[in-house]
């Protein structure tokens, strides 16, 4: 099998497991998806699903994150890993959507990555869930360990390893590849205790006899 024909039947096969493929994170804008994006960096989606369930009821555009103190933004968030860090990046974020994008989230990578806190991982979620573009493909941990199992590439560096699957992962498929391996890595593929013999990429992937 060439590694184009593997790469295809690694998506078909997570996609007859994983049918409705999407970020786990809630969000009804893409601004709501920027933000729970930054919040959830070194945190868990379930955490951060809990925080913005109040969150986005409160902030419902960029003016509203920076007209609130950023101690009161603080404390909003205070149940996520790093709050002071992220309110902060949250509340620059906002005052940059409104003086350079009139409020709004771009809806390109370059416009998306100059923005503060914001790297091609986050750009790539928000394009994909929120504006149905494929620009890239996220690279979280989940995508950076099991990719390397599936031998898909040797590097370890995030944006070498998007560079590395770019040119193995059909485009139309970018946006959706990272969540199937993401909830290949939740459910099956966890890196302490692997499930092998329930896994549906077992027969092709290089690391199941390890």
């Amino acid at each position: 099998m060439t590694e184009e024909k593997r790469v295809q039947e690694i998506i078909k096969r997570l996609k007859d497991r994983y049918p409705k493929v999407r970020t786990a994170l809630n969000f009804d804008t893409p601004l709501d998806l920027l933000v729970a994006t930054i919040l959830s960096a070194q945190t868990t989606d379930v955490n951060v699903n809990k925080v913005t369930k109040d969150l986005f009821g409160k902030y419902k555009s960029a003016q509203d994150y920076t007209k609130i103190a950023l101690e009161e933004l603080q404390n909003d968030i205070k149940s996520i890993n790093f709050y002071k860090n992220k309110a902060f990046y949250i509340k620059n974020l906002a005052q940059q959507l409104i003086e350079k994008f009139n409020g709004q989230v771009p809806s390109t990578m370059e416009e998306l990555v100059k923005l503060p806190g914001v790297g091609r991982k986050t750009a790539n979620i928000v394009l994909w869930n929120a504006y149905g573009k494929n620009e890239g493909i996220a690279v979280d941990t989940h995508v950076k360990r099991i990719s390397k199992l599936l031998g898909l590439t040797e590097n370890t560096d995030p944006e070498k390893i998007e560079q590395d699957l770019m040119k193995i992962v059909p485009k139309e498929e970018w946006g959706p590849f990272s969540h199937l391996i993401i909830m290949l890595g939740r459910e099956i593929c966890q890196a302490k205790k692997p499930k092998h013999d329930i896994c549906p990429l077992n027969d092709i992937c290089p690391s199941s006899k390890i």
